[in-house]
């Protein structure tokens, strides 16, 4: 995938999503476990306030104690981090012995009677402490005697509790994290596989396997499936007119040249030889022009990736060695095709027909006793003779349009160069190699 990728784009996305999600969350739920925690505590403490306020008295002094210790052994335990402290207004103070000789310092607040206050204060050796308070009231000799029950607990169990449970979330979301990116990597390539769907179906349309996209796609898709049948709907139109011109422009040459022809020889039979023969090769050369023309016009279509036919290689080849068979070179010749049956090219039946007729003309032009036809790797078809051959320097300059190595053979030399102009079109190159048969070997 490329920085261009449609893909790529969503899959970043979704993972920044995912991320930064997973990032608020992770803070979110380490918060709410941390106030689940000081909840907890809260209650306990509430509960051990309980405890002690049921044990609450005045000694004859007038000062505040515990009739008995609470069940809690850390009470007693010094700075065990757990504390209960009475005090009263005049300035009496009892506390446990987990206080040690430390004073919990409280705010100055009122409570009403009844009320449950929490602070955060300072304890003893650096603690922080979560601490609960109630006022109790004594009456003494016609004197209310307020007393301030605390109980407080040091909160560094709370901070522990929310560094372990950090420590077991991250992998828990990290694993939550893969396990998104995956699900949304998942749902992009089912997203997108309708596109996926249009570009396969374009590849059926090139090759010939369809004539249009299937209409069957989302709504999201569905106007870029109409927009592209109508483009090939459009071209097709446009090279049928164009085919159309062609067509008329060959029919239009057709009287003319046969005219043409008839005067050749009526200037033959004259006696003429010289300025029969000058005529003739002109109209040769406008007859080939004509056919280079044709030739254009119908792979037009391929070049703008119509809608390209698959063609049967056996039929078509064994029609035109038929025909060669006929004439003065191939009446010595043995064609042999290699081609199974049912063997067919992606390309329109006159393309092919006009690329294997001028390749099998010359190749019988100059084999000496044989032909063979066959197919090769990767769809190719190969056609050797046991020609002379073409010196390895001067391939390149068979393939020039015009050009012809022997000029006492005739012709214009533009059948070679029309070969490989309709290759072209369908994505396919000629070669020129050396054939086990001794002469040449052509591969397309």
């Amino acid at each position: 995938m490329t920085r261009h990728s449609l893909r790529l784009r969503l899959l970043i996305g979704g993972a920044a999503v995912i991320g930064l999600t997973l990032i608020i969350a992770g803070f979110a739920l380490t918060y709410l476990f941390e106030r689940h925690v000081e909840r907890s505590l809260a209650n306990q403490l509430n509960a051990d306030l309980k405890q002690v306020l049921s044990v609450v008295e005045l000694d004859p002094a007038g000062r505040p104690r515990l009739r008995r210790e609470p069940s809690d052994p850390r009470f007693a335990d010094p700075l065990s981090g757990l504390y209960w402290q009475l005090s009263t207004d005049a300035g009496a103070l009892t506390r446990s012995r987990s206080l040690w000789d430390a004073t919990l310092p409280l705010p100055r607040d009122a409570l009403s009677q009844g009320d449950v206050h929490e602070h955060r204060i300072a304890g003893p050796a650096g603690q922080e402490l979560l601490a609960v308070e109630r006022t109790v009231r004594f009456n003494r000799a016609n004197e209310v005697i307020p007393v301030r029950v605390v109980i407080a607990a040091n909160v560094s169990n709370i901070i522990a509790s929310r560094q372990a449970f950090s420590r077991d979330l991250v992998p828990a979301l990290i694993l939550l994290g893969l396990t998104l990116a995956t699900a949304t990597w998942v749902q992009i390539n089912l997203g997108l596989r309708p596109l996926v769907r249009v570009r396969s179906g374009i590849s059926d349309v090139r090759s010939g396997q369809a004539s249009a996209l299937d209409r069957d796609a989302p709504s999201e898709v569905q106007p870029l499936v109409d927009e592209i049948n109508e483009l090939l709907a459009a071209q097709e139109r446009d090279l049928a007119r164009a085919r159309g011109r062609a067509a008329d422009l060959a029919h239009g040459l057709k009287t003319p040249l046969s005219a043409l022809a008839a005067d050749i020889r009526t200037l033959k039979e004259r006696g003429e030889e010289t300025i029969a023969g000058q005529i003739e090769e002109v109209a040769e050369t406008i007859r080939r022009h004509v056919e280079r023309e044709l030739a254009r016009t119908r792979i037009r279509g391929a070049r703008l990736g119509g809608l390209v036919t698959q063609t049967e290689l056996l039929p078509l080849v064994e029609k035109l060695t038929g025909i060669l068979k006929r004439t003065e070179s191939g009446k010595r010749l043995c064609f042999k095709a290699t081609v199974a049956p049912g063997t067919t090219m992606p390309m329109e039946k006159t393309d092919l027909a006009e690329v294997l007729g001028n390749l099998l003309e010359n190749a019988a032009r100059y084999a000496r006793t044989q032909i063979r036809i066959e197919m090769v790797g990767d769809g190719r078809v190969a056609i050797d003779d046991d020609g002379p051959g073409i010196p390895e320097a001067m391939k390149a300059a068979v393939l020039v349009r015009g050009q012809r190595l022997d000029q006492s053979s005739g012709g214009t030399g533009l059948g070679l160069a029309i070969v490989q102009e309709v290759l072209e079109a369908y994505g396919r190159q000629l070669k020129l190699e050396s054939s086990s048969l001794g002469g040449l070997r052509v591969v397309f």
